[in-house]
């Protein structure tokens, strides 16, 4: 599809397409995207300008992946919520599929950052093999390495991304001796990987982590990935669910609206850890484990 056919789809603003501008803030990235209202009606209406030709066409094939992946994240949110001992457990897939929930989905596209042809299978090896080391030993980039989609945490409930068989995606995670590092996911068209939000981590008091994540574009191939989001309502109020705090464990967010964390979400930049803005101060701690704060 021609730029000048595609740009008829955004800017993106956060919906519509994209393309190397990232949010509001001057976060960007070696990537182009469509972001897309996870329901029938507001797919349908981006669909006319997405394949003017026959909008159906796509309208369908997403809407489809939507209702999938919608499924896939109530039945994960409902084996959560019997785990983590809910009186009840449906609670959390319940904010997912609420009639006015905020879930979106994301199709990502990042180009290759060299040129194939200009490549031999050896060579393409030697660059994956130097990239994956470079990308555990504390995240440095090989010359070529581009920042496709920069750090950060996804802000909702839950997040389902599945992508082909070009790798990129790190996650932030520590290492045997506790050391946070970056490691490269290894790609797996077949499987879908699971993000935990910054949503899900109010709700559980901390128990569910989510965590920072990028994508680096170092492929010869272009990485597609489609994320879908899966959130509550804007008017939803987040709070650590009761059986999620004890004496031990007091209440470590103050309570807000979906509205609001999202409000502050487009004040910052990519990378900014959000949800700091929204722990509860030590000295706070006694009146909000009693639910004064």
């Amino acid at each position: 599809m021609a730029p000048a056919e595609k740009q008829r789809a955004g800017p993106a603003s956060p919906l519509g397409y994209g393309c190397r501008s990232i949010g509001f803030n001057g976060d960007v990235g070696e990537l182009e995207y469509l972001l897309l209202h996870a329901n029938p009606a507001a797919v349908a209406h981006r669909a006319r300008t997405i394949d003017a030709m026959d909008p159906s066409r796509f309208s369908a094939i997403v809407n489809e992946y939507i209702e999938a992946m919608k499924k896939l994240a109530c039945e994960i949110l409902d084996l959560l919520g019997e785990g983590l001992g809910l009186k009840d457990p449906r609670y959390l897939s319940k904010l997912t599929t609420n009639a006015d929930s905020d879930c979106l989905l994301r199709i990502n596209h990042y180009p290759p950052s060299c040129n194939i042809h200009k490549l031999d299978h050896d060579d393409q090896c030697n660059i994956k093999s130097l990239v994956s080391t470079k990308a555990s030993n504390g995240g440095n980039l090989m010359a070529g390495g581009r920042i496709g989609f920069g750090e950060h945490s996804d802000p909702q409930i839950l997040s389902l991304l599945r992508a082909n068989d070009v790798e990129g995606l790190q996650v932030f995670v520590p290492d045997h001796e506790g050391k946070e590092m970056w490691v490269q996911v290894p790609s797996d068209p077949s499987a879908i990987f699971v993000n935990v939000g910054d949503v899900l981590q109010a709700l559980t008091n901390g128990r569910l982590i989510s965590i920072r994540h990028r994508v680096i574009a170092t492929a010869c191939r272009p990485r597609l990935s489609t994320i879908y989001f899966a959130s509550p309502p804007l008017h939803a109020r987040i709070s650590a669910l009761p059986e999620t705090i004890t004496a031990s464990s007091p209440r470590r967010y103050r309570s807000f609206t979906w509205a609001e964390y999202k409000t502050t979400m487009y004040s910052l930049r990519l990378s900014h850890s959000r949800l700091e803005l929204f722990k509860i101060d030590d000295d706070d701690s006694d009146n909000a484990s009693e639910g004064k704060a």
